[in-house]
């Protein structure tokens, strides 16, 4: 598998570091950003290949970050795997409605992301 660029957005540095590990393995480059107005931006410019995005951050949350990405031409198509701590079944729905891609539930496993991966690029 061949991916550029993944961005990662969380607003926990522990969370960040991990989820950059496990995404450093199959993309040549990862792009953090710690809230969704600098997910919103680093999209924008950078034109990542894949976004997994928190949902739980100040000053934008996730899902309005999602919804702005969708309403940009330069960004719309690009694919986001929400990674949260909502686990609910509302909350998997709701992620869908925003835009979302996927969904991962923390904690997360290297697996629970690679799988998203794979199933974004259908490898």
């Amino acid at each position: 598998m061949s991916i550029n660029k993944i961005l990662v957005v969380d607003d926990s540095k522990v969370d960040l570091a991990t989820l950059e590990e496990i995404v450093s393995e199959v993309a040549s480059t990862v792009i953090t950003a710690t809230n969704g107005a600098e997910a919103v931006e680093k999209a924008k410019t950078e034109k990542p290949e894949l976004i997994f995005m928190d949902v739980l951050m100040q000053p934008m949350d996730g899902y309005q970050a999602c919804r702005e990405i969708r309403h940009n031409d330069s960004t719309k198509n690009i694919p986001i795997v929400f990674v949260t701590g909502k686990g609910q079944k509302a909350d998997r729905m709701w992620a869908k409605m925003q835009g979302g891609d996927g969904f991962v539930q923390k904690p997360f496993t290297s697996n629970d992301i690679i799988e998203q991966i794979n199933n974004i690029f259908k490898q």
